[in-house]
């Protein structure tokens, strides 16, 4: 069977241009216990921001969920004819991982394709996930778009592109046995290659302390142009992360790209220690999102939040770089990044 890349698809980078934001709307008590009702403010807020630069699209369950959500969005001023909703039934609201993969065609820019990965909750870890894991397929199926099913598990947030081949991952989630154990390393890069149109593969292995994935990389490192990462380091050497982070930096540091290039690294500080219920939480400044003229960042009530949003500005120069609080959210072990998937123009 031809796979995307043998027929000119590829996955473009989250700081290329957009046609719109995927989400799900927040529904399952389960993932905020005792507090769910405390996110939408911030929810909404990022959603607010986002409709300022691009058209947001969101999977609701029924009629009355978007209801509720389009009067919790009037009440804070949306404009809703930004706002498209579609009834897609979804167990979560982590839209960057049981949400589509969208492709571009290097060959015919009119086209975009859809890759459908398996999706079984971040190893089986928070049943049922059948209505998220068909998600993709029923956007495809909407838009008219043909959709390629790898067969295995994969999650968006796993996994991040520099729009020029590269993909980097981490091997405490990819190699995680209770995802695909049936494959190797090796076996993995190809579908990678094979599926979103990349030529090669980059792996770290660490996650932060907290993260119930397994250590995706969008909490640790993240491309900010085709050269150039961003990672996460922990200054305090008696914190939990200081030494998963170190280790993080020294494989970036050895890296090279497609061109033999070494990466341009910028470090970015975690925040102050998110704690609720004696449960570290994994929170981290790297869940930012990149949106069309617009990065959102999430914030914890931090002294470190100022300062790492001054250092995104520096970073994103003609985008404006807004920090939402995200203290409650993160109690669902995710923030913006997670939440959300793009869409390219």
């Amino acid at each position: 069977m031809s796979t995307p890349k043998s027929l000119g698809y590829y996955f473009p980078a989250e700081f290329a241009l957009h046609a719109s934001t995927w989400l799900s709307w927040p529904h399952k008590e389960a993932s905020w216990p005792g507090k769910i009702q405390t996110i939408f403010p911030s929810y909404v807020q990022f959603i607010k921001e986002l409709s300022h630069v691009e058209l947001v699209n969101i999977n609701v369950c029924d009629e009355t969920m978007q209801q509720e959500a389009t009067e919790m969005l009037l009440a804070a001023a949306v404009d809703t004819s930004r706002v498209h909703f579609h009834l897609h039934p979804t167990n979560d609201a982590w839209c960057r991982d049981h949400g589509p993969a969208f492709l571009l065609n290097k060959h015919d820019a009119s086209k975009k394709a859809i890759v459908d990965w398996n999706y079984n909750a971040w190893g089986n870890k928070y049943p049922p996930y059948d209505l998220d894991d068909v998600i993709p397929t029923l956007i495809g199926e909407k838009m008219g778009l043909p959709v390629f099913n790898p067969g295995i598990i994969m999650e968006g947030g796993s996994v991040d592109f520099n729009g020029a081949g590269t993909v980097i991952t981490s091997t405490a989630c990819l190699l995680n046995p209770n995802r695909n154990p049936h494959l190797n390393q090796q076996q993995i890069e190809q579908y990678l290659l094979d599926y979103y149109g990349q030529d090669q593969v980059l792996w770290v292995d660490e996650g932060i302390i907290g993260d119930d994935t397994d250590g995706h990389i969008d909490d640790t490192v993240r491309f900010i142009n085709e050269d150039t990462v961003i990672t996460v380091i922990e200054e305090n050497k008696l914190d939990e992360n200081y030494a998963l982070l170190q280790h993080n930096l020294k494989q970036l540091k050895e890296m090279r790209l497609l061109n033999g290039k070494q990466l341009n690294i910028i470090e970015i500080p975690m925040p102050d220690s998110v704690i609720w219920e004696d449960q570290m939480l994994p929170a981290s400044y790297a869940n930012f999102y990149i949106a069309n003229n617009l990065v959102v960042v999430p914030t914890y009530r931090s002294k470190k939040d100022d300062q790492v949003i001054q250092l995104l500005e520096s970073c994103f120069p003609g985008r404006r770089v807004v920090g939402i609080d995200s203290t409650d959210i993160i109690w669902g072990l995710g923030s913006f990044h997670c939440l959300s998937q793009q869409e390219p123009k």
